[in-house]
């Protein structure tokens, strides 16, 4: 008897950019979900938006809403990011944006410079979020 805790489930969503490569936009795993590195993509063209680091942060953003959006959830859930800088020297730039996604009870959060990022990107952001946990009725943890 499988656990509902135990599940995994690849999660889409029409309102972002289709992955690049083969992988998920989004994996549900029991509580948790795992938002791959978001780019500041426009979802029509799949080209980067001009203007810039923070105009990239904030599409990477709004592309990540609407991924919780989807799964019924909002930026409210997400425990952990990590922020991936083509160049850390605009750290204080994108995390100007940042502060307007999060705004209380920030998650956890790690950034990193990296040499370079998919589609000549500036900045890319991953996330985790915990959603309400609901037990089904062959459930053994509860």
């Amino acid at each position: 008897m499988s656990c509902c805790c135990t599940k995994k489930e690849a999660l889409t969503c029409d309102d972002v950019p289709a992955a690049i490569g083969p992988y998920s936009v989004a994996v549900s795993a029991g509580s948790l979900v795992f938002i791959s590195g978001q780019l500041g993509l426009e979802k029509e063209s799949g080209n980067l938006v001009a203007g810039g680091i923070q105009a990239q942060t904030r599409k990477a953003l709004e592309n990540m809403k609407a991924i919780l959006k989807s799964a019924g959830m909002s930026m409210e859930d997400v425990v952990k990011t990590t922020v991936f800088l083509l160049d850390m020297g605009q750290f204080a730039e994108m995390n100007a944006v940042y502060a307007e996604f999060f705004t209380s009870n920030y998650p956890a959060r790690s950034a990193i410079q990296v040499a370079a990022l998919p589609k000549n990107g500036i900045v890319e952001i991953e996330a985790i979020a915990l959603k309400p946990h609901d037990h089904d009725e062959s459930c053994e943890c509860k």
